[in-house]
């Protein structure tokens, strides 16, 4: 499995040392041993992880800059693809988003133990990090999502979150496709984000999954993101 690490590194021309497989090693044992005693992945084999979890992360990095930054893992659950992508390129700074105490609390102990200092964690929901008044809004340069929710309502959660100039990557299955049918042009606008980009993604034994990217080009409109309870089950028109 380190070979495929290496050629998902490999791609995004960089080089996956011992240490970081190490670590990545050591990442899944944890996130399988939590695993057994609450619910943080459906994925409870040891080689199916190796593949849908950290080569899955691992696919992002083509499409992350190539110097220092700060990434947002917005819905971050187990700590894919954040913690990953954490590993590999510790110039980054990485927030992860998970507003489920018990997984917060996991989070942050699994940080400690594989010693990683350029890792946080907030245990809030994205639209109250992204709200008006938060330092957060419109700070980080890639706000990425996976396995979270439809596009129409991850376009509201992560865009406000990334600074113009920046970019969200949502990691979808072949039906992101559809789910961008219902994000309307005009919510782009609204939000500051450029028309999507779609980039095929291949990793063995899984099906068609896809990379979808929406760069930042303007200013969140102030009214966005909604409050949870307002908008609840009123995705934007």
């Amino acid at each position: 499995m380190n070979t495929l690490w290496q050629q998902l590194v490999s791609h995004a021309k960089g080089e996956l040392t011992v240490s970081q497989t190490a670590l990545l090693n050591r990442y899944l044992d944890l996130l399988l041993t939590a695993n057994e005693r609450m619910n943080l992945t459906r994925i409870t084999d040891r080689a199916a992880a190796e593949v849908q979890h950290v080569g899955d992360a691992l696919t992002l990095l083509p499409l992350v800059p190539s110097g220092p930054h700060a990434l947002a893992d917005v819905g971050t659950g187990g700590g894919v693809p954040g913690i990953p992508i954490a590993i590999v390129r510790p110039d980054v700074r990485v927030m992860l988003i998970e507003s489920t105490k018990k997984k917060a609390t996991f989070l942050r102990e699994t940080i400690a133990q594989l010693g990683l200092s350029n890792v946080t964690v907030e245990d809030r929901r994205a639209e109250e990090i992204a709200a008006m008044n938060s330092k957060s809004r419109e700070s980080f340069d890639v706000v990425v999502a996976r396995a979270v929710a439809t596009m129409i309502w991850l376009v509201e959660w992560c865009l406000p979150l990334t600074k113009k100039g920046g970019r969200m990557l949502a990691m979808k299955g072949p039906k992101g496709r559809e789910e961008l049918l219902a994000v309307h042009p005009r919510t782009l606008r609204f939000l500051g984000g450029t028309e999507p980009v779609v980039h095929d993604v291949a990793l063995p034994g899984t099906d068609a999954r896809i990379i979808i990217q929406i760069d930042k080009t303007g200013r969140t409109d102030k009214r966005f993101p909604r409050d949870p309870t307002s908008a609840k089950g009123k995705p934007m028109a």
